[in-house]
């Protein structure tokens, strides 16, 4: 069951989808519900996530999508929207009785492709400006790039010589995560992230490799794995 605030909420996106197919910005959220900042909106709409209420479509900004809708109750959307024409208003009631959304315009998304990473030894990691086209389902929240994997010593993880690594930027790591790891500043490699008493331990996914072995301050975490794309 959704607070009395998350209900107002998502009937004033959903609301304002219909009106005008883009989602409202922070501070109209926070406006709608007389809310004193926009951290309230952020906890608002991150617990309609976690409902699985709402979604947020990746690489896209202020993009917002209403998965299904709650029973509006005796709760009122905050309504600062305003319907132009009959038509409008009926696509509004619509949405706001249960009825599926409609479906975001452009479903995928283009990420920088930033050259080829060693799944085996360390290459030198490459910077470029080509874009890769990826299906935003394939993504999460975050800001994310793509490299192209050379070598074999990620195959025992599903991990094949060309497949394109699907990274979500973060500086951070657990144990067990599937990374890529900046070595001394100047070569990058795709492993399993370990830590190994005072070391820091990349581990491959093929038995034919070793575990390579560094001292934390050799090793910068540039990312961690968010999917894969294969072409056939």
């Amino acid at each position: 069951m959704l607070t009395r605030k998350q209900h107002e909420l998502i009937c004033f996106i959903a609301d304002r989808l219909a009106e005008t197919g883009v989602s409202p910005s922070f501070e109209e959220m926070k406006d709608a519900l007389d809310l004193k900042s926009k951290s309230g909106v952020h906890r608002l709409i991150s617990a309609l996530e976690e409902r699985e209420f709402i979604r947020r479509l990746p690489n896209r900004a202020r993009a917002l999508e209403v998965l299904r809708m709650p029973e509006r109750g005796d709760a009122k959307p905050a309504g600062r929207t305003r319907t132009t024409d009959a038509s409008t208003s009926s696509t509004s009631r619509s949405i706001s009785a249960g009825s599926t959304p409609p479906s975001p315009a452009n479903d995928v998304v283009e990420i920088p492709l930033h050259g080829r990473i060693a799944a085996g030894t360390p290459i030198e990691a490459l910077e470029g400006g080509t874009m890769l086209p990826v299906p935003a389902a394939l993504l999460g929240s975050g800001e994310h790039y793509a490299l192209e994997v050379a070598g074999d010593s990620m195959v025992e993880a599903g991990i094949l010589d060309g497949d394109y690594a699907l990274i979500r930027r973060t500086e951070t790591a657990r144990d067990g995560e599937i990374i890529v790891a900046l070595i001394d500043d100047a070569e990058a490699t795709l492993k399993y992230f370990r830590k190994e008493g005072a070391m820091i331990r990349l581990d491959p996914a093929n038995r034919s490799y070793d575990a390579q072995r560094y001292r934390p301050d050799q090793v910068r975490v540039q990312g961690k794995l968010a999917g894969l794309l294969r072409r056939y």
